[in-house]
């Protein structure tokens, strides 16, 4: 099971299948005590060591996390580079709402090509779906940017499966971000099915669960009450007790890769057959270079079912 290069849907954009994810670049309104020199090292780090997908959007810092990729990759090759980013916040009102509209997705893109001093954005994703728009005059506003040049690819995040459905009437989505790990595998029962019969892409978030998946907690680990973990389930009682012995295990197909569980754990999504790239964030380089160590890991066949079957219950 080996890929060395992802194609988007039924764009012409292709990928490295490991991208970073960049809400810790710059995303200051969901981490804090970011430096934007740590953020701009990550990017660089991800791009020094053989990653082309940068995955952001307006909602990291509200546009700063653009700025941040903007500024860093000026000295690289634009065309070697893959940018995905995404909207759907509307702050003009001065409040946050969602919103889909052809004038909004319109000025939405101008304004990050203008952040990110690009000319294309190569992945355009509608974050969230808002309530009123029909999704597929959303998707028909970024198939007329698609014409334009202005993006390369069309995507929706956080889509249900009938919002995907009826993004795609007209068979012009790409690619789909959704939640999606070996923890949280409903996407495998119906959304995926739909996916690989309409050749679009499948890019999940969350792929190393909030570090669940990195073998770096014990059962006996504790959170404190305004640590966004604290309320989570997969935190708490039996089942954090079954994930941290599940992940446990399988550091022996760690060992005899000469890797760490998460670069094992991530070389999973780059073998399974139904993604197309996995986008792990990162708050420091350090972390960046050890998860693209994941691309020289090769699961045989017979690794990559023990890895699913351990999570299959999940």
């Amino acid at each position: 099971m080996d890929k060395q290069n992802v194609v988007i849907g039924k764009s012409d954009v292709v990928s490295t299948p490991l991208g970073l994810g960049t809400n810790a670049v710059g995303g200051t309104n969901l981490f804090p005590n970011l430096q934007d020199n740590t953020g701009v090292e990550i990017v660089k780090t991800g791009l020094d060591n053989g990653i082309k997908l940068l995955d952001t959007a307006f909602a990291y810092g509200m546009g700063h996390s653009e700025e941040l990729i903007g500024q860093a990759i000026k000295d690289y090759k634009r065309d070697q580079i893959v940018i995905s980013s995404k909207a759907a916040q509307d702050t003009s009102t001065g409040d946050v709402t969602i919103n889909n509209s052809p004038a909004f997705l319109k000025k939405a893109v101008d304004d990050s090509l203008m952040r990110l001093k690009t000319d294309y954005i190569d992945i355009f994703y509608i974050h969230f779906p808002d309530e009123k728009t029909p999704k597929n005059e959303a998707v028909a506003t970024l198939n007329e940017l698609k014409k334009a040049g202005k993006i390369r690819a069309i995507g929706v995040s956080n889509f249900s499966l009938a919002q995907i459905k009826e993004a795609n009437q007209d068979n012009y989505v790409d690619v789909v971000e959704n939640e999606y790990s070996l923890l949280h595998r409903d996407a495998e029962k119906d959304v995926f099915p739909y996916l690989h019969d309409h050749k679009i892409s499948f890019v999940p978030f969350f792929p190393l669960a909030s570090g669940l998946l990195t073998g770096k907690y014990s059962k006996t680990v504790t959170f404190p009450e305004d640590d966004i973990r604290h309320d989570n389930p997969d935190f708490k009682g039996d089942r954090f007790a079954k994930i941290v012995d599940k992940v446990s295990s399988i550091k022996s197909i760690a060992d005899s890769h000469d890797a760490t569980v998460a670069q094992t754990i991530l070389a999973w999504y780059i073998a399974n057959p139904e993604i197309s790239v996995v986008i792990p964030g990162a708050k420091k380089a350090s972390q960046v270079e050890s998860n693209a160590k994941a691309l020289d890991v090769r699961l045989s066949d017979s690794e990559y079912k023990q890895i699913d079957d351990t999570f299959k219950e999940f």
